[in-house]
């Protein structure tokens, strides 16, 4: 699937959605999160080993019954990735989680893309709720999710992520 260019100059980007865990994910999609997320507010090593703890246990389970995820490929190269993580569905609700996407990819259009795919993916399976984690501040986020019909139900201050950030809980009810 082609998004759109890179709006860079340069060889534009040919996006590729992957389905599924592939060799090479869970560092990549790691060292996305760690990147960024240092950058931006701070994380450290705590928030790098919490990433790449759950995320090996999540693909250890995976099971494509009840869990997906995208990974927007740029030839070999992951640039952006969204998982579903169903195994508490039922009860609280599917989990958006790994959101992420590179400063190449960022802005062309492949976040809404994987979006969409995940909201089709929880609306096929009967998913009444989906919610995610995040932290105030991420506007170009936010604003993806609410186009999906994500709202904001709780938020507070708190240090999961090992620096204090006012903590957001979003949620999509069908």
């Amino acid at each position: 699937m082609t998004v759109r260019p890179d709006p860079l100059p340069g060889r534009p980007l040919q996006w590729q959605v992957q389905h599924g865990p592939i060799a090479g994910a869970i560092g990549r999609v790691v060292e996305l999160h760690a990147r960024y997320y240092q950058a931006l507010a701070g994380f450290g090593l705590p928030f790098e080993a919490r990433v790449a703890r759950e995320m090996c246990d999540f693909c250890e389970r995976f099971d494509d019954r009840r869990d997906a995820m995208w990974l927007a490929m740029d030839g070999d190269v992951i640039e952006a990735a969204l998982t579903i993580d169903g195994l508490h569905a039922a009860g609280e609700g599917a989990h958006l989680r790994w959101f992420i996407a590179s400063g190449r990819a960022r802005g062309s259009g492949v976040g809404g893309v994987l979006m969409r795919q995940a909201m089709d993916f929880c609306d096929a399976r009967g998913y009444r709720r989906t919610y995610l984690w995040t932290f105030e501040g991420l506007d170009a986020a936010r604003r993806l999710y609410e186009r999906h019909g994500f709202q904001l139900v709780h938020q507070a201050r708190g240090t999961q992520w090992g620096t204090e950030v006012n903590e957001q809980r979003f949620e999509r009810v069908r």
